[in-house]
């Protein structure tokens, strides 16, 4: 990465990616706040801890680009799945196999008021980017950034009301895949 773009082009896209970081804070702290609300109240993992991770993933990417807010929205989105599920993995581990880590999916979110294993939705959400990438990316972009329909809509380049069918869509198939344990059928 250095190579190709230099000191000075690695400057600038930090530069960039800090100062666009800066304009979404509230609403990134907003959205992992919703997220980690569900959580268990011991839950050593917080909203702002969530968001700067985020920010540090997005910081170590290679030539990291993004149009506007809710491009970058996306983008944020992907960054916090990755540490939910790395932090929910890793927990795991450090149990020696006990409880994986549980997060309650609101209606704001995805399926069910009950708590859900984020490493099984994880695994249902790669299945579904496998059956149907843009249905995953919406799941990824409402859930994990708690973006709006219109936004959503906006970022595809498709229409609400397409993002409101996808969503449904895909609430139900990862509520099948989550709840019976699917195995992507």
């Amino acid at each position: 990465m250095m190579a190709r773009l230099g000191m000075s082009g690695l400057r600038e896209e930090l530069r960039a990616l800090t100062q666009e970081f800066c304009e979404r804070y509230e609403e990134l702290h907003a959205a992992a706040a919703r997220e980690l609300r569900s959580e268990r109240p011991n839950h050593t993992l917080r909203a702002t801890a969530l968001v700067h991770e985020a920010y540090l993933r997005l910081s170590s990417s290679a030539n990291l680009e993004w149009q506007d807010r809710t491009h970058f929205l996306a983008l944020a989105a992907k960054a916090m799945r990755q540490v939910l599920v790395d932090y929910a993995r890793s927990r795991s581990r450090a149990k020696r196999g006990g409880g994986r880590e549980q997060i309650a999916l609101e209606e704001s979110s995805l399926i069910t008021k009950r708590p859900v294993d984020i490493a099984a939705l994880d695994q249902a959400l790669d299945r579904l980017e496998a059956l149907d990438e843009r249905q995953a990316r919406i799941v990824e972009m409402r859930f994990f950034a708690g973006m709006t329909v219109e936004e959503v809509a906006q970022e595809l380049s498709i229409s609400s009301k397409t993002v409101k069918r996808d969503w449904a869509m895909a609430r139900a198939w990862l509520k099948l895949q989550i709840e019976g344990g699917g195995t992507g059928t």
